[in-house]
């Protein structure tokens, strides 16, 4: 943990996420891990659906495809062959971006 002129820097893992949002709405961490779920999986069926996820002010989740392309094993050298696949994405809104 690292401190900067009264702020606490850390990483948050779900359960902490989970007790920070159950805390700021006034509910149970159930309802909260619950709210947590459905979001997560909301995102996940959109975009494994080809869709995009955009909430103003914070930023977009989205599918990007990687093409196919040669790599490098890195204990021997040899050329290897990476297959195409699609990743998520998120692109931080302009808000987001302003307070970061």
């Amino acid at each position: 943990m690292l401190r900067l002129k009264n702020q606490t820097i850390s990483n948050m893992n779900k359960s902490e996420l989970i007790a920070k949002m159950a805390d700021d709405a006034g509910i149970t961490k159930t309802q909260a891990n619950a709210a947590l779920d459905s979001f997560t999986t909301a995102v996940t069926k959109t975009l494994k659906g080809g869709g995009k996820v955009t909430l103003v002010g914070f930023g977009t989740f989205s599918v990007s495809k990687r093409a196919a392309r040669n790599g490098r094993n890195p204990q021997t050298g040899a050329v290897i062959k990476i297959k195409a696949k699609k990743v998520a994405r998120f692109k931080p809104g302009k808000e987001l971006s302003s307070k970061i």
